[in-house]
Order: C-alpha cells, then structure tokens, then sequence
C-alpha cells in the first residue's frame, strides 16, 4: 500500500508548477467564443476551482490545456492571441519589478532572475554577443511537446520591451526550435522581423543597443521594493518548496473558502493516514500549519492587489471572521488589510503610466 502511495506522489510530483496565468487567460478566450473550457481544463487534469482560485498548476498540464484550447477555437496560433490580448500587468510582480527598472537591459536582468516565480520550467538567460539574446528553456518539461506556450512567452516578452521602452521595439530574429510551415505572415508582423523555425534555441536576438534604453516608468525607489520582495520569494520558495509541498498546497487551496482545509482531509486525499503524511512533511522540515500558514499568506497578498473586499479574502482563505484575516495580515506584514492596500497597490500603481502600447 506505501508503495502504491508513495508511486502517486512521485507521479504528482515530478512536474514543475506554474502560476496558471496562460490556462487562465485561454479559458477565459474560450468563453468569450462560447466554448465551455470545463471539459479541456479536465482533460488536461486541470482543477477548474483550482485555476479560477489562483492554485499553482502542473506546466505539463498547462501546455496540454493549450493545445486543446487551440483546438477547440480553430486557432494554430493560439499562444500569439493570448499573448496580444492579455493585460501584461497581469504578470503581477514580475511585471513591476521590470517595470520600475531604470534602463531595458536591467528590466531584462530582473525578468531572468525572477521568471521561475510565475512559472517554474522557465529559464530565461541573457548572452550578449555581436547582439542581445534573450534565449528561453524548459527545465523539467519535455520542449518538443509544447508549441503555443513557446509563442505565448515569447511574444509577451517582446511585448513587455515595447511598452517599457515606449515604442516598437523590433528584434533583429525571433528563433524557436519547435516546426512550422504555411502561412507565416501573422508571426513575422506581430514580431517584426524574420521568425526561424527547427531552430537550435528559443530566443529573441535584439541589436546590442537595446540594453542602454530608458526605461518610460522606471522609479528606483519602487523598484529598490519590488526587488527586495522578490528575492524574498525566491529565497523562501527556494529553501521552502518541494515538489511534496507544491502538491499539498494545490489540495489546500480549493479546501479553503470551504473551512475544509485541515490535516486529516488533506492526508486523505493523498492516500495517506495522518501520522505518515505529519512524518512525510517532518521530513522535509515542514509542518502542515506552516504550509497553511504560509499558503494563506502568498493568497492575501495576491488577493490583496486585486479590487476584493477584506470580507471576501477572509472568505477565501477560511477564515470565519473577517477580524481574524486582519489579526492575521498584521502578524504576516505589520500592517492592516486596509494599510497595505494603500501601501503596495497604489505604489504598485505609480509604476503604470495610464498609457497602452497597441500592437
């Protein structure tokens, strides 16, 4: 029986897990066409509550979701239109944190450094050369298997180079080793340049120039913040997170707005009694109520930079009283919910122009 159990947990642990912003931006395209995403997002092996409730998910899962959104809207460049239509803010922070930079080449800096928060089979290395390449990987994740993920990060990088930069930045080549044939006029226009396919890498190659570029909303002071929090979360999700408790904190998220989140519903769920699954996080130096603890807390926070009421994210989060989520947002950040709404979000907001870069 351990055998059977522990065989699960090396199955759902073995992929990397990402923020869920591609599945989330395809669901919602699907809908707008009047395609139901619910039976893709199953098929994929997707949570549907999971998704809509910001649950990390599988990046396989993600890729396979796509493929079939594809599908289902009859569109063989699916990444490019959801890249194009997505709200690049929506990014969260690795968007400000490129954002509040001074030059483009240091928004390029932050954006490698800290890519693997949003999405954790990404790498993305910078080489400068007789050009800039900005040059994007898998880590865990089989390449060959994806298509419209590959376009969807790659277009919205360029995309974000334009808005930072304020103007329409054109790469001298655009390079992915997945294939492609017909018609290739739609890709070419959006990227501006020559798109080689069967390539050897995934990159963006930019004029050695581009690095120098000012930034049109850079604010040190903003960014000195932005910084220090995400190399915050890279050093707790670097010494806190394994694949064990990615795996747990999925199952606790949709457990959440329905109190439902405790040790004994989590250990069943994973086929396991109580004392093996308190040794299983024991052993990696972990306790079920830190994971909630800390799970709640990475949720406040996201919740709280979007437009929801304290009552609603107390909600979300389990908590019976909205006097509890505030007891606990002044233990986890020194401030009230109210305070740091005020605090972040409207710093946050300083960072953004009001402009929009039309592609």
């Amino acid at each position: 029986m351990m055998e059977q159990v522990e065989t699960i947990i090396r199955r759902l642990t073995s992929f990397p897990m990402a923020s869920g912003l591609a599945s989330r931006l395809a669901a919602r395209h699907l809908e707008r066409k009047g395609i139901d995403p619910t039976p893709l997002l199953l098929k994929a092996d997707i949570s549907p509550r999971s998704l809509a409730e910001y649950g990390r998910i599988s990046v396989k899962a993600q890729v396979h979701f796509l493929d079939l959104a594809s599908r289902a809207a009859g569109d063989e460049w699916m990444g490019l239109t959801l890249a194009n239509e997505c709200e690049l803010r929506e990014m969260g922070m690795l968007y400000y944190a490129a954002a509040s930079s001074t030059h483009l080449g240091d928004a390029l800096k932050r954006l490698s450094r800290y890519v693997r928060l949003g999405n954790e089979a990404l790498v993305v290395r910078l080489q400068e050369r007789s050009s800039i390449s900005v040059e994007l990987s898998y880590s865990g994740v089989q390449r060959h298997q994806d298509r419209h993920q590959m376009e969807l990060l790659a277009f919205a990088v360029l995309r974000l180079c334009r808005k930072l930069v304020g103007r329409n930045l054109t790469p001298i080549k655009m390079k992915f080793t997945h294939h492609r044939s017909g018609d290739l006029s739609q890709i070419r226009r959006l990227f501006g340049c020559e798109v080689e396919f069967d390539a050897n890498a995934d990159e963006i190659l930019f004029d050695v120039n581009v690095m120098a570029l000012p930034l049109v909303a850079g604010d040190p002071f903003l960014n000195e913040l932005i910084v220090k929090m995400c190399d915050e979360a890279v050093a707790v999700r670097s010494k806190n997170v394994s694949p064990f408790r990615t795996v747990v904190e999925n199952i606790i998220g949709p457990l959440l707005p329905h109190a439902e989140a405790t040790a004994k519903t989590v250990a069943e769920q994973l086929g396991l009694s109580e004392r093996t699954f308190a040794r299983r996080l024991a052993a990696e130096g972990l306790s079920f109520s830190e994971v909630l603890d800390q799970l709640r807390r990475d949720l406040a926070i996201r919740y709280l930079e979007e437009d929801l009421q304290a009552s609603q994210i107390a909600w979300r989060l389990g908590f019976q009283q909205p006097s509890s989520f505030s007891h606990a947002c002044r233990r986890w950040t020194g401030k009230s919910p109210l305070e740091f709404r005020r605090t972040r979000v409207s710093a946050m907001s300083a960072v953004v122009d009001g402009s929009t870069f039309s592609i």
